[in-house]
């Protein structure tokens, strides 16, 4: 796929991925725009194997406030025009680590781009997203499956169509 050239734009793609999904379409964005990207990390420990259990524990931590933190130093995020943000769909909502990163984005400026991965129900993911963000410019988001990121046809064409508008 040709690369998308977005002049005089600083962009810088941050994500996180529970299962890889993520990081698939995380690179795939990165080459396309030759822009920066962040591995969002949490502790190691901090997420069991298993899904369903990591969508109770996700749940918990949301209704009590109290995200994992994120273990990886940040840049300043204001230095960068678009930062496009990816996580996992968890029971239709923004998956604990990304939701962390968003509270500390209060007085952003830029625009920014959500993208995320589901199992085929993303449910009300993109506006979860945006109610975590108040007074934020908030694009229309890209969603895919695995099964869609197995794809490169299908990949590249949603990617490339996303990215044009």
């Amino acid at each position: 796929m040709e690369r998308l050239k977005q002049w005089q734009k600083k962009q810088l793609v941050l994500d996180y991925s529970y299962s890889g999904t993520t990081a698939k379409l995380a690179e795939v964005l990165q080459e396309q725009l030759g822009a920066e990207r962040i591995k969002l990390q949490v502790t190691p420990t901090t997420f069991p194997n298993d899904m369903f259990a990591v969508a109770a524990m996700a749940t918990d931590q949301i209704e009590h406030d109290q995200l994992p933190a994120l273990t990886n130093q940040l840049p300043d995020l204001m230095g960068f025009d678009e930062l496009y943000i990816g996580g996992p769909v968890w029971s239709g909502t923004v998956a604990t680590p990304v939701r962390k990163l968003l509270q500390q984005l209060g007085d952003y400026q830029g625009i920014i781009k959500p993208f995320y991965t589901s199992s085929g129900t993303p449910g009300g993911y993109e506006q979860d997203f945006k109610q975590l963000l108040p007074g934020i410019s908030v694009n229309v988001g890209l969603g895919l499956t695995a099964s869609q990121l197995s794809n490169q046809m299908t990949l590249n064409q949603q990617l490339l169509s996303w990215l044009k508008n």
